[in-house]
C-alpha cells in the first residue's frame, strides 16, 4: 500500500470519527474516490445517500430500528402471502363465503397475489442475470434470510413462487423511448433457463435471491412506479458494497441496509424511471437532451457531426443516465464511479458531464465514423480507463 493511499485512509478517517461529520469535507474526499479499507465505502455511501445522519451517536439507534422495520417488511409482504395462499389452496369451505382464485374483486388476497406474481416475474428474469462478468449473485450468501428459510416452518419463498407460477414473464415487458434491451452489448450471456441455474441446498439462498426480495418489497411499497427493467442495475453494485463490507456486524445486515439506501437513491433519480414524465423538466428526455447541450457548449465540432448523423441522444444516454453507468462498465469501475455521483452536491449533474467526457474522449473516432460505426461505439463504449473519464469530466466541470 503506497504511502499516499495511506495519507487518504487516515483522512476519511479522521472525517468520520467526528462526532458531527463534516459532509462537504467527506464529499470532497469522496468525490476522488473511496477506499475500500475498513469498510470505509460502505460507511461512506451510506452517509451520502442519506441513510445514517451526520451525527455519529444516533447510528446504532437508526440502523436498529430501519433493520427491525425491514423485518417486519418481510413479515408483512414474503411470509404472509406465501402463508395465505398456502392456507387458500387447502381450504375445502363453499367458495362463495370464502376468498377464491376467480374473485373479481380488485381488493381479493388472490387478485393481489397474481398481479404481484407478473412483477415478480420480470424482476426475477432481470436479477437472475445480475453482473453475468462476475460469480458473486449465484453463489450462496454467508447470511441468509432466517425468518424466511425458518426449518421449523415452510415458507413460500420467491424463488418457490416464480417455479410455481405459470403466468408468462412477457406480458409485463417495458419498454421505453424506443429502447428494447437495456443491456450492454459487450455484456456475456447469461442461461435463460430455469433450470440452467445451479441449485443450492435447503436452507441457503443466492445473493440474486436477496437482491430479489428488496426489489419486491420495494415495487410493493411503491405502487406509483413499482418495478422497471432496470432497477436491478441499480441494486447490484449497492448490495455488493454492502455485503462485502469487512466488517460482518454489518454485512450481516447488508440486505437491510441496500434496501434503504436503495430506496433513497430511488427518490432522486426515479423521474428517470416514470414514463408520464419523460417530456417534463425532471424527466430523462430533459437530462438526455441536456448532455447534447452541454457537448455543443464544450465541443461544437463534435456536435454537429452526431447532428448530421442524426444520432439522438436517446440512442445511447437513456441508458447511460438511468442506470448510472452501470451498463457501460465492469463493477469495480462502476463502483469507483458511483463515489463520484454520490459525492456530487448537486445530485448526478455530474453525470451529465460524465457522459459528455465519455464523448470527447472519443471524439476522434466519432468524427472518422459514419452513422453504423459511431452507434456501435456508443452502445459498446470502448473505453475503460474510467479514472480518465472522471478526470476530463472534472476538467469539464472546472471549465464552466
Amino acid at each position: 500500500m503506497s504511502s499516499l493511499h495511506k495519507s487518504r485512509i487516515a483522512d476519511f478517517q479522521e472525517v468520520l470519527k467526528e462526532p458531527t461529520i463534516a459532509l462537504e469535507k467527506l464529499r470532497e474526499l469522496s468525490f476522488s474516490g473511496i477506499p475500500c479499507e475498513g469498510g470505509l465505502r460502505c460507511l461512506c455511501w451510506k452517509i451520502l445517500l442519506n441513510y445514517l445522519p451526520l451525527e455519529r451517536a444516533s447510528w446504532t439507534a437508526i440502523l436498529a430500528k430501519q433493520r427491525e422495520l425491514y423485518s417486519q417488511f418481510l413479515r408483512e409482504m414474503i411470509i404472509q402471502p406465501g402463508i395465505a395462499k398456502a392456507n387458500m389452496g387447502v381450504s375445502r369451505e363453499d367458495v362463495t363465503f370464502e376468498d377464491h382464485p376467480l374473485n373479481p374483486n380488485p381488493d381479493s388476497r388472490w387478485n393481489t397475489y397474481f398481479k404481484d406474481n407478473e412483477v415478480l416475474l420480470q424482476i426475477d428474469k432481470d436479477v437472475r442475470r445480475l453482473c453475468p462478468d462476475i460469480s458473486f449473485f449465484q453463489r450462496a450468501t454467508e447470511y441468509p434470510c432466517l425468518l424466511i428459510l425458518d426449518p421449523q416452518n415452510d415458507f413460500e419463498t420467491l424463488r418457490k413462487r416464480v417455479e410455481q407460477t405459470t403466468l408468462k414473464s412477457q406480458t409485463v415487458a417495458r419498454n421505453r423511448s424506443g429502447v428494447t434491451n437495456m443491456s450492454s452489448p459487450h455484456k456475456h450471456s447469461t442461461p435463460s433457463s430455469l433450470n440452467e441455474y445451479e441449485v443450492l441446498p435447503n436452507g441457503c439462498e443466492a445473493h440474486w435471491e436477496v437482491v430479489e426480495r428488496i426489489l419486491f418489497i420495494y415495487a410493493k411499497l411503491n405502487p406509483g412506479i413499482a418495478y422497471v427493467q432496470g432497477m436491478n442495475e441499480i441494486v447490484g453494485p449497492l448490495y455488493y458494497t454492502f455485503a462485502t463490507d469487512p466488517n460482518n456486524e454489518w454485512k450481516e445486515h447488508a440486505e437491510a441496509d441496500t434496501f434503504f439506501c436503495f430506496t433513497n437513491l430511488m427518490a432522486e433519480i426515479r423521474d428517470n424511471f416514470i414514463k408520464s414524465l419523460d417530456d417534463s423538466q425532471c424527466g430523462i428526455t430533459y437530462r438526455m437532451e441536456k448532455v447534447y447541450s452541454t457537448l455543443k457548449e464544450k465541443d461544437v465540432e463534435l456536435y454537429l457531426k452526431l447532428q448530421e448523423q442524426n444520432i439522438k441522444p436517446q440512442f445511447f444516454a437513456f441508458r447511460w443516465l438511468t442506470l448510472l453507468l452501470s451498463q457501460e462498465f465492469l463493477l469495480p469501475d462502476v463502483i469507483r464511479i458511483w463515489d463520484s455521483l454520490f459525492a456530487d452536491d448537486s445530485r448526478f449533474d455530474f453525470l451529465l458531464l460524465v457522459c459528455c467526457a465519455m464523448l470527447i474522449l472519443i471524439r476522434e473516432q466519432l468524427l472518422e465514423g459514419d452513422f453504423t460505426v459511431n452507434m456501435r461505439l456508443l452502445q459498446d463504449y470502448p473505453i475503460t480507463d474510467v479514472c480518465q473519464i472522471l478526470q476530463k469530466a472534472k476538467e469539464l466541470q472546472d471549465s464552466k
